[in-house]
């Protein structure tokens, strides 16, 4: 019988001990709801300008590329979140704090800001 092929990525894979398969599964679920989250965000940013709302059109563009651009962002953030949880799991360390999660908050209120504002701008 042949030797399983090394899991990747190793900078997670490669480090401790295999811990509970439930937690690693909710770790994976947590990752799936970030891509979630960030298609949610990019088609929010594309139905802003393709569906022509009735929006100040320099602050519903403006409004558009932050949600695009945050949706770009929330992938990186599931990835990271992933790999720094898997590995504290593996390592017996305390979980990490998220890292771009203050940032996806402040740019979806900023987002808010804008759509009111270009409401009451119209």
């Amino acid at each position: 019988m042949t030797a399983p092929a090394p899991r990747r990525p190793r900078s997670v894979y490669g480090v401790g001990e295999e811990p509970d398969a439930r937690f690693s599964l909710a770790n994976e679920r947590t990752a799936l709801a970030w891509i979630r989250t960030s298609l949610a965000l990019s088609a929010a940013g594309v139905a802003l300008e393709a569906l022509d709302v009735p929006i100040a059109e320099g602050l519903r563009l403006a409004c558009a590329l932050l949600l695009v651009g945050l949706g770009v962002l929330a992938p990186v953030q599931a990835w990271w979140g992933w790999a720094a949880t898997e590995r504290a799991m593996r390592l017996g360390r305390p979980l990490p704090s998220p890292v771009v999660t203050p940032v996806l908050a402040a740019g979806t209120a900023a987002a808010g800001v804008l759509l009111v504002l270009g409401l009451l701008l119209r």
